[in-house]
């Protein structure tokens, strides 16, 4: 059976397609942006691409298109698709017809954590010898890609609350039907295609109505936000998860960066955990993937040991490399709370060091300036920050920065913020760069200027 899939060089449409190719289907595809690493990923894997959405990319005609949601009407591909008749269907809608079947799926949602959570997940299920299957919108490092159908009875998948595709407007997660979610928080996000919070609490209703009364939810013990969703009506056992006393799940940090700490249950010490990563944030995750292996028949003791060996997620606070003393990381941090948690992250393992911040506001909720107001806030901890603001923006960045004072500044352009950086950098300073996209190159340009 021949599968053509558009939008397949995305993280999650990229790893469908691996997931197809691993169960016999000839795969191709096509994306408006081919290039490596997900290129590579995917030729390496025997499967062809095409730059563009050409209707002949469509031809010999594929038994089914899958249409990845950043596809519209008046697209080429899809204009033809709909005049020829061929038959379609979702990313999402194939993932639940074709791989999630008989398979104990662990879906992990919330506005930030999840690929890390959904990383640390898979990490702790194979350390435990369940062979887990995953679909995770990111590469962990300790599995080299983004998805794999595994040979157990389990399965991993991130649960993006985006919606499905152009002809279904649910989030995606209402596809997976999982025995065990993990909701790690929620705040308003994706300014696109949401209105508000509660229309985002909305689609997290319908996806704790997918969750069995035999399966678990596994929740913060004080998010708002969250607890407003189980209040609209949850069938499911809830176990609560936080750094504070009295929930179910408890972490404790025992170093001053969170790269050392203790896991309690039910009161109970589990073990403590010494591991490559830091800070509160990352703490919690680990806590909330503990919990979720724990309802899948992992003892914590055991969840703790596998934590200790894993080596994160590619664009999570990675090291690109040191140049004459200054480190400089990749962060995919894209809201102004996920933006906090790495700097503070990073300020309680860097200590006086400097850190420097270039920030590219560059997914949709951010480039509508939905959360310019909290910016500064969020950029707090750094020593200098660097905001790129090109023309077409839409809002003065300057002023979103400006309670910063000196420290702070709006550039127009890459090259100027690489000069910058330059310019002000000198050795143990931290640089993490921090965008949701390739910010044109920046790391390695940034690291060029650097050395030169």
């Amino acid at each position: 059976m021949h599968l053509h899939i558009l939008g397949i060089c995305g993280t999650f449409m990229g790893g469908l397609a691996l997931l197809a190719r691993g169960l016999g289907y000839r795969v191709s595809g096509s994306d408006a942006n081919v290039y490596p690493p997900m290129s590579s990923q995917l030729e390496a894997a025997g499967i062809r691409l095409h730059e563009g959405y050409r209707p002949e990319n469509l031809e010999p005609t594929p038994d089914q298109v899958v249409v990845g949601n950043a596809l519209s009407r008046g697209n080429p591909a899809v204009e033809f698709m709909l005049d020829r008749g061929l038959s379609y269907t979702s990313g999402p809608q194939w993932l639940a017809e074709h791989v999630l079947p008989g398979r104990w799926v662990l879906a992990v949602s919330g506005t930030h954590g999840k690929t890390t959570t959904a990383s640390m997940l898979a990490q702790i299920l194979e350390f435990a010898g369940l062979e887990p299957g995953f679909l995770i919108g990111g590469v962990p490092e300790d599995f080299g890609v983004s998805a794999r159908l595994g040979e157990g009875g389990v399965f991993v998948v991130e649960a993006d609350e985006y919606d499905t595709a152009f002809f279904d407007k649910r989030s995606k997660f209402v596809h997976y039907r999982p025995r065990t979610l993990v909701i790690n928080n929620l705040e308003f996000d994706h300014a696109d295609i949401f209105v508000d919070l509660a229309m985002i609490q909305r689609q997290f209703h319908h996806l704790v109505r997918t969750v069995p009364g035999s399966g678990r939810v596994i929740a913060p013990a004080s998010d708002p936000a969250v607890q407003q969703v189980l209040d609209m009506g949850c069938w499911t056992p809830v176990e609560r998860f936080s750094a504070s006393p009295g929930a179910t799940w408890q972490v404790a940090p025992k170093s001053p960066d969170w790269s050392r700490f203790e896991v309690l249950w039910r009161g109970e010490s589990q073990g403590v955990a010494a591991w490559m990563l830091h800070g509160r944030h990352n703490a919690a995750n680990a806590l909330a993937a503990v919990a979720a292996a724990h309802h899948a028949g992992v003892a914590p003791a055991q969840a703790l040991t596998a934590l200790a060996e894993f080596h994160s997620v590619k664009r999570r606070m990675e090291l690109r490399g040191e140049v004459k003393g200054v480190s400089l990381y990749d962060d995919f941090a894209h809201h102004p709370t996920a933006i906090r948690f790495t700097l503070e992250g990073l300020r309680e393992r860097a200590g006086t060091a400097r850190i420097i911040a270039v920030l590219e506001p560059r997914s949709n909720t951010m480039r509508m300036g939905v959360y310019a107001d909290r910016l500064a806030d969020a950029l707090r901890s750094a020593d200098h920050v660097l905001l790129h603001a090109p023309p077409d923006l839409g809002w003065d960045a300057s002023a979103a920065v400006a309670p910063l004072g000196d420290r702070a500044q709006a550039v127009s352009s890459v090259a100027a913020l690489i000069e910058r950086v330059v310019e002000i950098a000198r050795p143990g300073d931290q640089v993490v760069v921090m965008s949701n996209g390739g910010f044109e190159g920046i790391h390695g340009r940034l690291q060029d200027a650097l050395q030169r």
